[in-house]
């Protein structure tokens, strides 16, 4: 396995039958993904690239293969167990936000530090610490409603950023956002990258693909290119 690998999968494969056709959604992926590293993930729609990161994220499991996330073996775990490891080591970022519409920014921040048993004062203050570290400050007894697509991503991002997580995983976080926001987005994760953050970044834009630092390619449930965007693949 890969030094410093905080991803690392071999031989991945996840299968779907359906009726008398097996549909092959990741064929034989083999990865690693080091710490602090910025990565895309890119594909057109139907080449696997997010029943790969299902995997990744630890929302299924693999029909072949090995997966071990910080050095730990998730495949064949229980449900219950994946969703710990889930909790405690992925920060989810998704392209429509997923902010609870009755709670303001502050307590949407604060939910996953509830489901890990974080005392109330200390919630708190991580939220409005994540909050302010997106440039949110005032903002937090505001509804998602009462904000800006921009805002909501930023809310969505502070909650991922809440729980101190080993992995940022960030599905097509531009996809709802104009231009203009999008690459302000896309800057805040340039800035979480530069301070350690290991991303990983799905999404069938190649533009937005280029700006991480290195893209791998899906088609087909594999691999077929892994490069260094400006430099040698």
């Amino acid at each position: 396995m890969g030094l410093d690998a905080i991803i690392e999968l071999r031989g991945i494969r996840r299968h779907y039958v359906m009726g008398p056709t097996t549909v092959r959604a990741v064929d034989g992926v083999s990865l690693d993904i080091h710490a602090g590293e910025f990565v895309a993930i890119i594909g057109p729609s139907g080449s696997g690239k997010t029943s790969l990161m299902n995997i990744i994220g630890c929302l299924d499991t693999p029909t072949e293969g090995s997966y071990r996330i910080a050095g730990e073996p998730v495949e064949g775990l229980s449900r219950g167990r994946l969703a710990e490891i889930r909790n405690r080591a992925i920060g989810f970022i998704f392209q429509n936000f997923n902010l609870l519409p009755r709670l303001d920014a502050l307590e949407n921040v604060e939910l996953p530090l509830v489901y890990a048993g974080i005392s109330k004062r200390e919630r708190k203050a991580r939220a409005l610490s994540m909050l302010a570290k997106v440039g949110l400050e005032g903002r937090e007894g505001h509804l998602p409603a009462e904000l800006s697509g921009g805002q909501r991503q930023r809310v969505a991002i502070a909650r991922a950023l809440a729980g101190s997580p080993a992995v940022l995983l960030a599905d097509e976080p531009t996809g709802a956002l104009d231009t203009r926001t999008g690459a302000e987005i896309m800057e805040m994760f340039h800035a979480l990258n530069a301070e350690g953050s290991t991303i990983i970044l799905v999404t069938h834009d190649m533009g937005v693909a280029r700006q991480a630092r290195r893209v791998v390619h899906i088609l087909d449930g594999g691999v077929v290119a892994d490069e260094i965007p400006g430099g040698a693949a």
